[in-house]
């Protein structure tokens, strides 16, 4: 634990945050990979290959609220634990992860029942059709009862993050990435399970890194150890971190809530190959934006942890290194889908008019890629330095204010009703980006000014 207290207290910000980032980032990547093989894959089914990735598809608005709800816990617990670390009160953070642990625990079990129970009367509702519903529910019915891995994996290991430990972050996402591309192929063409053997593939991987997880946390490796005696959620220490944690569910769910929306008029306007394109779109964003929240991640421990300990001036550069290094990779990402569209569709899909339409939704859908590097450094440093309501203010005007009216509204202002709805995103991203950079621009000064004078947490 001392030698990460020297890391993160008083290591060169430059070189700290690339010791920290690029393990994060290479996690990203291959979490990356993790998330989209299943659609890979499923798109080259002999056949009934589009319409399957399109049932899949489907089913990314329940997957999110899965992740949403392992983020609200892990993305608020592990800066406060960071907070707790930087102050000395290692107890402290140590009731908060284990608070943390029990409160996933529970929530996993709602969310297995109401799958398990409810998932037909969900897919429809979130786009499927008669072609598709098949699909989508042969995948989510495995998917759901692997949802306690799920949570674990992704809530626990932002502990391990949080410690400085980014290389064991990484070997965590590498391990179940790595049986993931290797089990896929194994079940879905082996076995000729389809995507009920892409379910099971992505459910036995997400349950060997969840091992992994645990073992780290409860081993002497590390420096908060979940221990027994701390699975108590003590509600002064855990409640806040629900309410710190609660932008990151709301940017997450909301995704969900949007993906439910886009599905919907796409449908409507362009039928299940425009829905099969929006399958194409939102695995390219997550390509674009995984590697760039990793580079967050890895600046939210030198930030959490300086805020708790009162340095200001390295909690300044700290953010400044951030935004140039979000900057650059988000215009470097942008140029590429711009140049090379139909390469990031062909992917997921030897149908080539299923290429063609991906490609031009594309080039409209990541129009304005190249500022989004100021949301997201902007919004991780609202939630490192805990400031919850701003985090929770700028998820909910992007989302809800922007993104979910211009669904609706710009079709009816446009030739192309179709290329109407994808033309939402990059409205939406241009607003909001001004309003995060203006609200950021006044509370990190109020919030840094105030370190000398005010306790951090009370």
């Amino acid at each position: 634990m001392n030698d990460n207290k020297e890391l993160l207290g008083t290591a060169p910000i430059g070189k700290l945050l690339f010791k920290l980032a690029v393990p994060t980032v290479v996690a990203q990547l291959i979490n990356m990979l993790y998330n989209i093989v299943d659609r890979i894959y499923i798109g080259h089914i002999p056949g009934d290959g589009s319409l399957a990735l399109t049932g899949v598809g489907v089913c990314m608005p329940i997957i999110m609220i899965i992740s949403a709800f392992a983020s609200m816990i892990s993305s608020g617990g592990a800066p406060r634990a960071s907070i707790y670390m930087g102050k000395g009160d290692n107890a402290s953070a140590e009731k908060i992860m284990g608070g943390c642990f029990t409160l996933q625990l529970v929530i996993s079990a709602v969310l297995t029942a109401v799958l398990l129970i409810w998932n037909e009367d969900l897919l429809l509702l979130f786009g499927a059709s008669e072609n598709t519903i098949g699909y989508a529910t042969d995948y989510i019915n495995i998917y759901a009862i692997g949802t306690v891995f799920v949570q674990l994996t992704l809530g626990m290991g932002a502990f391990i993050t949080a410690q400085g430990f980014t290389k064991v972050s990484m070997v965590t996402v590498l391990i179940g990435a790595i049986c993931n591309i290797i089990l896929d192929p194994i079940f879905i063409f082996g076995f000729d399970m389809g995507v009920k053997g892409a379910a099971l593939a992505t459910f036995l991987s997400q349950a060997i890194s969840c091992v992994w997880v645990l073992v780290f946390l409860c081993s002497k490796k590390s420096s908060l150890k979940l221990q027994k005696k701390n699975m108590n959620v003590d509600g002064k220490l855990v409640f806040p971190c629900i309410a710190l944690g609660l932008s990151t569910f709301i940017m997450q769910s909301s995704e969900s809530v949007i993906s439910v929306c886009f599905n919907s008029s796409l449908l409507k306007y362009g039928g299940d190959i425009a829905v099969g394109a929006m399958t194409i779109l939102t695995s390219v964003m997550q390509f674009a934006m995984l590697p760039m929240q990793g580079i967050a991640q890895g600046a939210q421990p030198i930030s959490s942890y300086n805020f708790g300990a009162k340095n200001a001036d390295r909690v300044k550069k700290t953010f400044k290194l951030l935004l140039v290094s979000c900057l650059v990779y988000s215009f470097v990402i942008w140029g590429a889908i711009m140049l090379f569209p139909k390469v990031f569709a062909g992917i997921f899909t030897p149908d080539t008019q299923m290429i063609t339409f991906t490609a031009n939704a594309l080039r409209i859908y990541c129009g304005v890629l190249c500022i989004f590097g100021i949301q997201i450094a902007c919004q991780m440093t609202f939630v490192s330095t805990g400031n919850a309501p701003c985090s929770i203010i700028v998820a909910i005007v992007r989302k809800f204010v922007l993104l979910l009216p211009l669904i609706y509204l710009i079709p009816n202002l446009v030739t192309d009703k179709t290329m109407g709805v994808y033309m939402a995103e990059p409205v939406a991203d241009i607003i909001a980006v001004t309003f995060t950079a203006i609200l950021f621009a006044v509370q990190f000064n109020k919030s840094i000014k105030q370190l000398s004078t005010k306790e951090i947490i009370k």
